[in-house]
């Protein structure tokens, strides 16, 4: 018998829940699915502080269920591509998903052929911004923009290798050079390289 987790979500203006616990309870029993756990959240569909949501997927990738049984995808996921994720994340820790309202199943062929489908809208429009962000950057550098890291002055990469040489922590070093963590690590691992 398949593990299955419940998540419910309700705003603020509906208060009540029941109406979708009621379909999803009578859904898991008529599938023969074993109701491990029932996360509800009581929230606008704005706030990111969704303590059951996280809960949810923590379950998940401690592969605690099988399937997650949702009402509507508009009771899961506030945008498309917070469906996306959840979903391309499920499919990778082999958990169903199955949207009641919607009757999507990802565990059948019309649900797995659906959810091919959204991944491949997701990863078309993931092309199209990375073409506009190179076109944008193309054009910049015909502008004479200088596109990419800022370059580190010759004096600071020797004062970080001379410090780091000499046994100074890296906190002391950023600080007393005001430089951020991320330079001074790619100064050490650049200096490395060579």
């Amino acid at each position: 018998m398949k593990r299955v987790i419940i998540y419910a979500r309700v705003s603020t203006k509906e208060q009540n829940v029941d109406m979708q616990l009621i379909d999803l309870r009578e859904y898991a029993k008529a599938r023969k699915l074993n109701v491990v756990r029932e996360y509800i959240d009581y929230a606008s569909g704005s706030r990111s502080d969704r303590e059951n949501y996280r809960k949810l997927f923590d379950d998940v990738q401690k592969r605690k269920t099988d399937v997650v049984l949702v009402w509507k995808f508009d009771r899961f996921a506030r945008s498309t591509k917070e469906l996306i994720i959840a979903l391309e994340e499920f499919n990778n820790l082999g958990v169903d998903f199955i949207s009641y309202k919607e009757n999507i199943d990802t565990s059948t062929p019309a649900g797995k052929i659906l959810f091919t489908m959204i991944s491949a809208f997701a990863e078309f429009e993931r092309a199209i911004i990375r073409e506009r962000v190179k076109a944008g950057m193309e054009k910049a550098k015909a502008r004479g923009a200088r596109i990419g890291r800022p370059k580190i002055p010759p004096f600071t990469i020797k004062k970080v290798l001379e410090l780091h040489e000499n046994g100074i922590p890296y906190k002391e070093i950023i600080k007393k050079l005001k430089i951020s963590k991320s330079t001074y690590y790619y100064i050490i691992t650049s200096a490395k390289e060579k």
